[in-house]
């Protein structure tokens, strides 16, 4: 779980602290957006490689050498004297902490089979939505209180803790190495595969377009609503909590029903609940309510999506694990980037640009999940 969580707490943790972090930088909302999508692009760029490397020389020292990296990163973050530099320091902290990402998933599919993987995947989102559950509120809280540098202080020592428990406690599970030599011909065979396109299609648009509202929510909730700081990290917990439903009803429906079909009906939850903000947003009519019940109900869907689609794209080349799961995630991650740098653009009302993005990449989503179940 450590492992897992290291890249996306770290983009948790410090969206409450964009408005400060901007104030202190004497930057504007849309460039300090810049250090969450340019870390999503690195977190995305940076599965292309860990994946194959892991197939050939193994997971653990993947890992070890991953995790470093992210600790450097997340030290440099902290001093970083602009936002040029904290911009840099953060792809070095997503080049880092993505391999915790993409190799402990692989690391689950390597000990499981295909059914299995989805229950464990969904279990562990599960667990893992504790850590963004608490990383808002610690972000904004710990911004607020000392500063928005306490916030990569922190990932910092984390990473440090992991790194030592990674290089105690982690067995090599991936036995077969030497694999992924060629990486490029690897990832155009994936590519080749309708299966594997449909459900990177489905599964990005349906899951990781939430960073379009996780980019914009603390400026939705500072100037729109007219909350205070110290409350922002506190919202993000609904949105987590939706995850944590969804993931334990994956859990529960995968013993029971086809993973296909269950994505499916997940899928159009998730579209419906952007849709209903977009909804309230073109009516004029958002609130506090308005848009965290709208939201809590597109992750549900988002929540069942995730873990389904992840597992089953990883397991259609069964000697490609690796590979595969770093190409869906940077497929994942590369598309959050794109719907982050999406909502920047809105610089007026950033609650249009979320609600626009949402709901054309929920529609697109279940699109990509109904040729899955047709096929």
């Amino acid at each position: 779980m450590a492992l897992c969580i290291s890249g996306t707490l770290a983009m948790h943790i410090f969206v409450p602290a964009l408005p400060v972090a901007a104030r202190d930088l004497g930057v504007s909302g849309g460039t300090i957006q810049l250090t969450l999508t340019l870390y999503l692009v690195g977190v995305a760029v940076g599965q292309l490689f860990w994946g194959p490397l892991s197939d050939r020389v193994g997971r653990r020292p993947a890992l070890l050498a991953g995790i470093a990296l992210y600790t450097v990163g997340s030290l440099a973050s902290a001093a970083a004297p602009g936002v040029g530099a904290l911009i840099l320091a953060r792809v070095v902290q997503a080049l880092g902490g993505c391999s915790g990402l993409v190799l402990g998933r692989a690391v689950l599919r390597d000990v499981s089979n295909p059914r299995e993987a989805a229950a464990s995947l969904a279990l562990m989102n599960l667990f893992m939505s504790i850590g963004p559950a608490l990383a808002p509120l610690v972000g904004g809280l710990g911004a607020a209180w000392f500063g928005w540098r306490f916030v990569f202080v922190f990932l910092a020592g984390l990473g440090a803790l992991t790194l030592f428990s990674t290089f105690r406690q982690l067995r090599e599970t991936h036995t077969s190495l030497g694999g992924a030599r060629g990486v490029m011909a690897g990832y155009l065979r994936l590519l080749s595969i309708a299966e594997f396109r449909r459900l990177a299609l489905g599964g990005a648009c349906s899951t990781t377009s939430f960073y379009a509202f996780l980019s914009a929510a603390p400026f939705i909730f500072a100037d729109r609503l007219h909350r205070p700081q110290a409350e922002i990290g506190l919202y993000f917990a609904v949105p987590i909590f939706g995850f944590s439903i969804g993931a334990l009803l994956a859990n529960r429906l995968v013993r029971r029903f086809a993973p296909s079909r269950i994505m499916l009906a997940a899928s159009g939850v998730a579209t419906s609940g952007a849709l209903l903000f977009g909804l309230l947003e073109v009516t004029d009519h958002l609130s506090l309510a308005g848009v965290l019940l709208p939201i809590l109900v597109f992750c549900i869907g988002s929540g069942v999506v995730s873990p389904l689609a992840l597992s089953s794209a990883i397991g259609v080349q069964p000697g490609m694990i690796g590979a595969a799961s770093g190409l869906y995630g940077c497929a994942q991650m590369g598309y959050g980037a794109l719907c982050t740098l999406l909502v920047s653009q809105w610089h007026a009302n950033p609650a249009e640009g979320a609600a626009t993005v949402l709901v054309g990449s929920t529609l697109l989503g279940l699109a990509g999940i109904i040729r899955v179940v047709r096929s």
